[in-house]
């Protein structure tokens, strides 16, 4: 066990998890299902995808900036729940000003009230995520990351399962768009409460000069898991934001769905079971034979099944590529998160690291604005070009991951 993992008593793995079930159902609802509904309904058909990538974008400024700043800060405190218990309360009030403009304006002028929403709820979510991410690496020993890392993805998939779920029964039910946000607000009240409640705080600071002094930016990235861990994430989530905030209406222009809503969330139900069944699995496995084999073969499936959508025959065809997909992407979270953990440098600076770290993951939903852009622009040539594109821009970034996933030193069979 490292220092800092003995400074507090060993946690459940669910309970120190729970927040991540919670926040999935948050974003998955939100991400998927009510912002691109939302969005038509603010700027109509013919710039849906320009206004959904834009409000994207910018959501991805603040998730770019706010996590090494309030990370940093955790590390100086030696805190990590309250900044969970703020940013809760804020995103909580991001989610009312949403509800408030998807249920009660219209037009340009209910879609800005819906972005400042949402930057309140980017803004909230962030800073209690930034600190609360450096729990697994600062209470799990190296030789059990991949298994905790395995039960927060599994949690993450649970909520995301439920999250589907709840869309299609809020869709077959024709239920108003308050009923998603209250929904929204009571999954992330409920596990934060499990979390905040079942991990204990020091009462005072903890010490952590034992962990080593607190590194640059320059010298944290010159540390070479940490930068091929960076580097690699990054792909992974361009890949995924190629496709994911898009696939609404890929159901509706490609698969012709009458109700694409609906359709989508049962695309998204199979994504989540394959990812179920993966998850944990795939972080045990990590833990025996490395992080790197479980990336390669989830990684190549991802790419595989992200190009084989362009061109399914049927809804069901389509509907098995996406279990296909998710069986790739739960090994692949499952692992993430263990290999992530083990780039960490310095136990002094574990959540202003992890803030820095999963920059990777949010920066390129900044690239949700041209892809947008590229989707609304291709389609208009014909032959839904624009899905085309975006779709193959997802698999790409898929393989190149894999390939440069190589670089990254299995710091935990080295430590072995």
């Amino acid at each position: 066990m490292t220092p800092a993992s003995t400074s507090r008593p060993r946690v459940s793995p669910w309970v120190l998890s729970a927040f991540w079930f919670g926040s999935a159902f948050h974003w998955l609802l939100l991400l998927l299902i009510l912002m691109p509904e939302n969005v038509v309904t603010f700027v109509g058909e013919d710039r849906k995808g320009t206004f959904l990538g834009l409000l994207a974008g910018i959501g991805a400024v603040m998730a770019l900036v706010l996590p090494p700043l309030v990370g940093a800060h955790s590390d100086r405190t030696g805190k990590r729940l309250p900044y969970l218990r703020m940013g809760l309360i804020v995103n909580l009030v991001g989610l009312a000003v949403m509800a408030l403009a998807a249920s009660a304006l219209g037009g340009m002028a209910g879609f800005w009230v819906y972005l400042l929403g949402f930057l309140l709820v980017q803004f909230g979510n962030n800073f209690a995520t930034a600190p609360y991410s450096a729990l697994i690496p600062e209470l799990v020993a190296p030789g059990e990351r991949g298994r905790y890392s395995g039960v927060m993805a599994m949690l993450q998939a649970l909520g995301q399962l439920l999250g589907a779920v709840s869309a299609v029964v809020i869709g077959l039910l024709k239920l108003p768009v308050l009923v998603s946000f209250v929904l929204i607000a009571l999954l992330l009240i409920g596990p934060a409460l499990v979390t905040l409640r079942g991990v204990p705080e020091p009462d005072t600071v903890v010490p952590r000069p034992a962990g080593g002094p607190t590194m640059s930016w320059r010298q944290l990235f010159a540390h070479q898991p940490f930068l091929w861990v960076f580097v690699t994430r990054v792909l992974f989530s361009l890949g995924q934001y190629s496709v994911q905030p898009f696939l609404q209406y890929y159901n509706k222009d490609v698969l012709r769905q009458s109700d694409a809503g609906t359709s989508t969330s049962v695309m998204l139900l199979c994504i989540i079971v394959g990812s179920i069944a993966s998850a944990s699995l795939g972080g045990r496995i990590s833990d025996r034979v490395g992080r790197k084999p479980v990336i390669y073969v989830a990684g190549t499936l991802m790419a595989a099944a992200a190009l084989l959508l362009l061109v399914a025959p049927s809804f069901g065809a389509a509907l098995a590529l996406a279990g296909a997909f998710g069986l790739g992407f739960g090994a692949f979270t499952s692992v993430d998160w263990a290999l992530g953990s083990d780039a960490m440098p310095s136990q002094s600076s574990y959540a202003r690291d992890m803030g820095i770290w999963h920059v990777a993951f949010v920066a390129p939903q900044m690239s949700s604005a041209p892809q947008g852009a590229l989707l609304d622009w291709g389609n208009a040539q014909g032959g839904n070009l624009g899905y085309t594109l975006v779709f193959g821009i997802a698999a790409v970034c898929f393989i190149l991951g894999v390939i440069l996933i190589r670089n990254v030193p299995d710091t935990r069979r080295a430590a072995a």
